[in-house]
């Protein structure tokens, strides 16, 4: 059984608003589409899946992020997320998606397994998802949220077959923004683009919107080294504020 030190770095997060207290059973009672046919996430159940031979490999473009770049990290209430640079997109979809952040779900010290979307009732360490909006129709993200193409979400399931400890005792406080060196974004994702479940769902959390063309890739991530050691960068990065 792994532990991961991540589970400290998001479990410490101090929100802004009362997402936090506010049991998702009970969302759909203040945001209705959370409790909409089209929310997610879901459990990809392979046996119902069918086969479409017509869906082309995710092309990603301008993945490869200088070293010499600063990113944003900030703590938007509920979750830490990285703002990426819109000249980041993928091909492949109907529409040029931009990027426009990327973030992680993991476990807690009370749940050890924190993926959102399952497949046949397994859930994974971690998520990470990276976002972006529909920039032939909708001039950012903000405008694309809440319509029906406006955003197209990737998501990899990750596994993570080590322990990693750190002492930092990271306090993230909501707004807090700090900037970290870029990285290739490229290399957090799978291998093979062209291995994938395909949905049409929403955003995970309020409001919800309808919004999300979901790309999830089929081959899991495990957690290598050089993915960690762009985590404990990170990591170290909060540490100094």
């Amino acid at each position: 059984h792994s532990s991961f030190v991540l589970t400290l770095f998001f479990s410490n997060i101090l929100p802004n608003n009362d997402l936090g207290t506010l049991k998702i059973h009970y969302w759909h009672k203040q945001y209705p589409y959370c409790g909409g046919v089209f929310q997610s996430p879901i459990d990809l159940q392979t046996q119902l899946l069918k086969y479409d031979p017509t869906m082309a490999p995710i092309g990603v473009w301008n993945y490869n992020l200088s070293g010499q770049e600063q990113l944003t990290l900030g703590n938007n209430g509920h979750a830490v997320k990285l703002s990426l640079p819109a000249r980041m997109y993928i091909s492949g979809l109907p529409h040029r998606y931009s990027a426009a952040q990327l973030h992680f779900h993991w476990g807690s010290p009370t749940l050890a397994a924190g993926s959102e979307h399952t497949v046949n009732g397994k859930r994974f360490a971690a998520e990470m998802h990276i976002v972006h909006f529909n920039s032939d129709k909708y001039a950012n993200i903000s405008v694309a949220a809440d319509k029906s193409d406006g955003l197209a979400v990737l998501a990899v399931l990750i596994e993570v077959r080590m322990s990693i400890r750190n002492s930092c005792p990271i306090i993230f406080w909501a707004d807090q923004r700090v900037q970290i060196p870029a990285f290739n974004v490229r290399s957090l994702l799978p291998a093979r683009l062209d291995e994938y479940y395909r949905y049409d769902g929403s955003l995970t959390t309020p409001p919800c919107y309808p919004s999300v063309l979901w790309t999830v890739f089929r081959k899991w991530k495990i957690a290598s080294p050089s993915f960690i050691s762009q985590v404990l960068l990170v990591i170290d990065h909060l540490c100094q504020y």
